[in-house]
């Protein structure tokens, strides 16, 4: 994985994590410049995610040929256990919290629907939103690993239109038309076709390591959208954060051998999932303590490091490696089974 990928992707979460404390703390109600730039451009952050996920996706599957069942296992194993036990958290939160949490609510119907990734009317009222509400972009996520893994079925050199095509007819003809939730009608979608062509350019070898380019790249991007609204989200927010990564990846011997980011790159997922539990838990500190809400939120930042630091390394790394483990002792036997 490249350094300044990783960089780049712990960024675009605690950008998440920003944007949220102003929605949890102040309903998104800013007076400082800086709070305002979180309030109205922090939701950036997942688009910078979208692309980096058609990237490594792409990047990954490279020269690999494998059956569509077992790229989606692998996918489910390494997204979906820390998925269901923080959504799980959040579900004994509002089941035993519920009047002290604005606008919160849950049902049994809504929460089934989101460990399955189905999308569904929030109970509280506000949209197509799971119970652990960060996770619609994972229903956007498993859209993108189910229509990928149809491309081992064709030649490698088609598997990019495959997938454009794919995501395309289900955008823009089946949500569109009704027969699947208008949630997927979102042009946000196509932000993993992005992150595949920028792997298409770097496996040809056309980006070019540099220092004073990839800057203006990137302060082009921010400054693109810093003045456009998401309102056209793949043209105003998508292109420039393909942008960002692209020159990210230009930057890459600024990076190189960089543990640090490696490991906050690696904690990101886990970041994105539980930040908005441990917000929670600090705003009803605050609510009932009167305390300052920076005070609290100067608290709240290294409990998420470090809560996603251990969630990586026991619920993400770990138990996704005892279960490949599993699965790939579970193939070779079925194999020598068949041999024999």
């Amino acid at each position: 994985m490249l350094i300044s990928v990783q960089a780049l992707r712990a960024l675009a979460a605690w950008a998440v994590v920003c944007h949220h404390f102003m929605q949890i703390f102040f309903d998104f109600h800013a007076s400082g410049p800086i709070g305002q730039f979180f309030v109205s451009r922090g939701a950036v952050g997942v688009d910078i995610f979208f692309v980096i996920s058609g990237l490594v996706i792409f990047l990954s599957t490279q020269n690999t040929d494998m059956p569509a069942s077992r790229f989606m296992l692998n996918r489910i194993i390494r997204i979906v256990p820390a998925y269901w036990f923080y959504t799980a958290i959040m579900g004994l939160l509002l089941v035993f919290a519920a009047p002290l949490l604005p606008h919160q609510v849950i049902s049994w119907q809504n929460f089934l629907l989101s460990l399955l990734f189905i999308p569904s009317e929030n109970p509280g009222g506000y949209g197509l939103y799971p119970t652990l509400n960060v996770g619609w972009t994972l229903n956007y996520e498993m859209l993108f690993y189910l229509l990928f893994s149809t491309v081992f079925l064709f030649q490698q050199r088609h598997r990019p239109l495959i997938v454009a095509a794919a995501l395309f007819a289900v955008s823009e003809v089946l949500a569109r038309s009704g027969l699947i939730s208008r949630f997927y009608g979102n042009d946000i979608v196509y932000e993993f076709l992005l992150g595949i062509v920028i792997g298409i350019i770097y496996r040809k070898g056309w980006i070019k390591e540099g220092v004073w380019l990839p800057l203006l790249g990137i302060a082009t991007g921010l400054v693109t959208i810093y003045h456009l609204t998401p309102a056209e989200r793949l043209l105003n927010w998508g292109l420039p954060s393909a942008l960002i990564v692209l020159s990210c990846i230009s930057l890459e011997p600024c990076f190189r051998g960089n543990k640090l980011l490696k490991i906050l790159g690696d904690c990101s997922y886990s970041v994105y999932l539980l930040h908005v539990l441990v917000l929670y838990a600090g705003w009803l500190a605050a609510e009932h303590f009167a305390l300052n809400p920076y005070l609290v939120f100067a608290v709240c930042v290294p409990v998420i490091g470090l809560g996603a630091w251990g969630s990586y390394e026991w619920l993400e790394k770990g138990l996704y490696r005892r279960m490949k483990g599993w699965l790939d002792k579970r193939r070779s036997a079925d194999t020598a089974q068949v041999l024999s």
